[in-house]
């Protein structure tokens, strides 16, 4: 399938539309990757001395140069018209690169955001289950509950076995009078 544009523009007997000026197309994420390049090294040392250098360098040519080798005078226009056209141009690649770093931040920001969500949603459902664990735990006996229960039922099978020794003396001692008034 062709493109019906490109195939008006191919075609020679027909007449280009006036006015229409084509400009160059380009990918918006390679140009501004390509931004964050240069916007990353003007950021760094080693652009800061490499620009001093050429200015030194600038400076020394045009200052100390026999005058027919020199080609910008005292004034330094040429230095400053190239100064300036690097600082028009710097500005707005930096502003883009810092737009898209704004555009990333924004992201990751609502990732955590979601994320934080998400724990937050599985830390108060686990809280529900561990409240309904201890509602559910509380119906049943603990170790505590258990050991309580079991030395008061040693109380009081130890009573009644006290009880049961005391009846059983006392009904010995009561049939020991008896045969002891038989024999008599």
């Amino acid at each position: 399938m062709t493109d019906p544009r490109r195939e008006r523009l191919d075609r020679l007997d027909q007449p280009v539309e006036p006015g229409r000026v084509r400009l160059p197309r380009f990918d918006p994420e390679a140009f501004g990757r390509w931004s964050e390049g240069i916007a990353r090294y003007m950021g760094t040392a080693q652009f800061i001395v490499w620009m001093t250098l050429v200015i030194t360098a600038w400076f020394a040519w045009n200052t100390l140069a026999p005058a027919n080798l020199r080609f910008d005078p005292y004034t330094f226009t040429f230095l400053t018209l190239i100064l300036s056209l690097q600082a028009s141009y710097a500005a707005p690649l930096i502003l883009l690169a810092q737009n898209r770093q704004t555009d990333r931040d924004r992201l990751a920001m609502e990732e955590d955001r979601r994320r934080a969500a998400m724990q937050k949603a599985d830390t108060e459902y686990l809280a529900r289950e561990i409240a309904s664990l201890r509602i559910a735990l509380g119906e049943v006996a603990t170790r505590d509950f258990l050991r309580s229960e079991l030395s008061r039922l040693a109380d009081e099978l130890d009573e009644a076995a006290h009880r049961r020794d005391k009846r059983a003396r006392s009904e010995w001692e009561e049939d020991r009078k008896e045969w002891d008034e038989e024999r008599r």
